[in-house]
């Protein structure tokens, strides 16, 4: 069985989707599939030697590593198209699994010569987060027009993976196949031990368990104008951003931390006392939250933003509406309860450690176990063996 997965974006980088792409790639690779990544030629020079990826020149793509509408992006976009069927007349493959809303476009755009079912893997609702990208005197209009990408998108695609309830509920009305909805998946690791957090701590002046953290982008729909608001009532100790790309950070009341590599960023995250993610645009699954359950960190977010935490048992989730004085509040009340924070903890850990999802990938992909190509696959999972062959089609 051969996949191709694509997405429209720089590889690698320490941004969620990328993460994700990664992850899931090493997941299917694991369950016997052969997966080839289709990715922009532009990346932070990270070695993934593990897996297979065909990239577009870098002198097409992007040079900024941040997400976002950049013109320089449809050049890339057409050469990744180009790309995608040349692989393919090579290996046939036998599905293409599109990764964020602008591979989709590019898969559906040359699905005639492809021949192949192209499942669009909705990271995000565009409704919630065009407005992030577009000058402010747009942003009115965003919602609206993004409503119209995420239904245009569902009614195109043979299928559909989504990662919320959300993302659920909306595009299934439109959708042209069947709408899945799969969480994430996390490989735990090794946890890193006492002596290499506290080295990471102190390399940028931090005590270990004595900060709260936002470890993520800066881009606007990640919504830290709230947390940095809320910086302003929170005197216990610093509220710490790690990102990969600092540029144009405008948050004052917070510490902003340039990360080079994912090791650092993953021991800041078992060393950091809570983890705070103040996005209000539901739709799809904040990546770094799936570190900070493993880590056992308690977890501050807003209701809706994160399907598999549950309110008082694996996280505090504060209302939509809340306010900057809401969230300063949680963050100090939890400062200082520690057994409020090993109980929060305690249970997104539980949450997180699952078996991987390759199974239900596969079984939402139509049409699959047609072609001759398509050889039955056996998972182990949750004990229990299950076919990934013989799949329905989107009818079914």
């Amino acid at each position: 069985m051969r996949l191709a997965l694509v997405l429209a974006a720089p590889f690698p980088t320490l941004q969620g989707s990328q993460r994700f792409l990664a992850e899931q790639a090493r997941a299917l690779q694991k369950a016997g599939v052969e997966v080839t990544l289709f990715t922009y030629g532009t990346g932070d020079g990270r070695s993934q030697s593990d897996l297979d990826v065909v990239t577009v020149p870098a002198g097409l793509s992007p040079r900024s590593l941040r997400s976002g509408l950049h013109p320089g992006k449809l050049v890339a976009d057409v050469a990744l198209g180009l790309r995608l069927l040349r692989e393919h007349r090579r290996r046939s493959f036998d599905a293409v699994l599109a990764h964020n809303a602008e591979a989709a476009a590019v898969a559906i755009s040359v699905r005639r010569r492809l021949q192949r079912p192209v499942i669009y893997l909705a990271h995000t609702l565009w409704e919630e987060e065009l407005s992030s990208y577009l000058p402010r005197p747009l942003e009115a209009a965003a919602p609206v027009v993004g409503a119209r990408i995420d239904r245009s998108l569902a009614s195109r695609a043979d299928a559909v993976i989504v990662l919320s309830r959300d993302a659920e509920a909306r595009l299934a009305p439109n959708a042209r196949g069947r709408v899945t909805r799969i969480v994430p998946d996390h490989v735990p690791e090794q946890p890193p031990d006492a002596t290499s957090r506290a080295d990471a701590c102190h390399r940028f002046g931090l005590e270990p368990e004595g900060f709260v953290l936002y470890p993520g982008n800066l881009d606007r729909y990640q919504n830290l104008a709230l947390l940095d608001a809320a910086a302003r009532h929170f005197e216990l100790g610093p509220i710490v951003v790690a990102a990969h790309d600092t540029r144009g950070a405008t948050l004052p009341n917070l510490r902003v931390l340039q990360i080079e590599d994912p090791e650092t960023l993953r021991r800041l995250v078992f060393a950091a006392r809570i983890i705070a993610i103040p996005r209000r645009a539901r739709g799809g699954f904040p990546i770094k939250a799936l570190q900070a359950m493993e880590a056992q960190r308690p977890i501050v977010a807003l209701e809706g933003v994160i399907d598999t935490l549950v309110h008082g048992e694996s996280a505090w989730l504060l209302p939509q509406r809340a306010n900057e004085r809401d969230l300063a509040a949680t963050l100090q009340s939890l400062w200082r309860d520690p057994r409020h924070r090993a109980r929060l903890g305690a249970g997104a850990h539980a949450t997180v450690m699952r078996e991987s999802e390759a199974a239900d990938i596969l079984s939402a992909i139509p049409n699959l176990g047609r072609r001759g190509s398509a050889v039955p696959v056996e998972i182990r999972k949750y004990g229990k063996s299950v076919s990934a062959s013989g799949l329905p089609d989107r009818d079914g």
